[in-house]
């Protein structure tokens, strides 16, 4: 097996500082590759047949990083359209606890219900705050703005303890973060971030008993036999959670497929242990500054208050950062280095 300084180097080639994980990953070189592969194979009118094959290797390949079967996965476009369907399915007037300022395709679907009660808390309430009448508690197991980690044992615990459902967001945390998400009733990720993949694609994770979920957005492809039901209505919906797929972004499974046997190939663990390395330097170079960043030990994003107005001029000098809520939030994955968090720390300091 390559190392891991051999296998990042032959696939990742960026012409800048890029520290903006957070927002989009770089695409390895065989995604670039595949994505071309799949443009071409359109292009010359060959069969699609095996970009529909590449959606369920991507199911079974994601399935796996979560830790539950392929039958509770199911595939669509983004987040938000995952917790629309979430949000379809509770009764009117059930209470929905949030965390303040989660990213809003967590939350908007439950307001845009307009009959539902949806609580929201400071994020280091969230398992204290869930109570008896809680419908279902959803929540980001790292906020996008900070970097910030959910207690998520202790909140399945109190969940448990009054009856109400979980839904997770693994978008910033999936493909760094080890996931169990079958200690949850719902979960969701998009594949554009630690995953390595492009934009386009979300996996949704539900029960084994599917969770109450109506497929109110269920078509051909959601059926058993997806193929003979392509006219009229579908006559015996997936007896898995295919039954929740929408109709897939074919190139972007393509390229995903080989993202996700990147991430395979290096381990969760070892992303992790490297990505929290750098964190960690910069956060300790920040202190050396006399600057300290939102408290989010364990996460690869680092979020210093204040700051976040210095983004388009770090982005002139090459070094590519955000800005979420006046912060300037750096993030960190497989492409960085130790002279990507100096360099900076030393625009930073200047």
């Amino acid at each position: 097996m390559e190392t891991f300084e051999n296998l990042v180097r032959a696939e990742f080639t960026p012409k800048n500082t890029y520290l903006n994980t957070a927002s989009s990953a770089l695409l390895p070189a065989r995604t670039v590759a595949a994505l071309q592969d799949a443009a071409r194979l359109r292009a010359e009118g060959r069969s699609l047949d095996p970009l529909f094959a590449d959606v369920e290797a991507c199911r079974a390949a994601y399935a796996r990083l979560a830790g539950v079967p392929v039958e509770r996965v199911a595939a669509g476009a983004t987040a938000a359209l995952h917790t629309s369907l979430i949000a379809a399915s509770l009764p009117p007037g059930a209470e929905v606890l949030t965390v303040e300022d989660d990213f809003t395709s967590v939350l908007n679907p439950f307001h845009t219900r307009g009959d539902l009660k949806v609580r929201a808390v400071p994020l280091e309430r969230l398992a204290g705050s869930v109570r008896p009448g809680t419908a279902l508690v959803a929540v980001s197991a790292a906020q996008s703005a900070d970097g910030r980690i959910a207690d998520l044992p202790a909140l399945r615990e109190a969940a448990r303890a009054h009856g109400a459902r979980t839904y997770v967001d693994f978008s910033q945390a999936a493909g760094w973060l080890p996931a169990d998400a079958g200690a949850f009733d719902y979960s969701v990720s998009i594949t554009y971030k630690w995953l390595l993949g492009p934009h386009g694609a979300a996996f949704l994770v539900v029960p084994e008993d599917l969770g109450d979920l109506a497929p109110v957005q269920a078509s051909w492809v959601a059926a058993e036999h997806p193929w003979a039901s392509c006219y009229g209505p579908v006559a015996e919906l997936a007896h898995s959670a295919r039954r929740f797929d929408s109709s897939p972004a074919l190139f972007t499974y393509v390229g995903l497929r080989a993202s996700l046997e990147l991430v395979e190939e290096i381990g969760v663990d070892a992303v992790r242990a490297h990505d929290l390395a750098l964190a960690d330097r910069f956060r300790a170079g920040l202190a050396n500054l006399g600057r300290t960043a939102v408290p989010a030990p364990g996460s690869p994003i680092v979020s210093v208050p204040g700051l976040g107005g210095l983004q388009a001029e770090l982005a002139e000098a090459g070094i590519q950062v955000s800005n979420r809520a006046g912060h300037l939030r750096a993030s960190f994955h497989l492409y960085n280095t130790a002279d990507d968090v100096d360099r900076l720390l030393e625009a930073l300091s200047g």
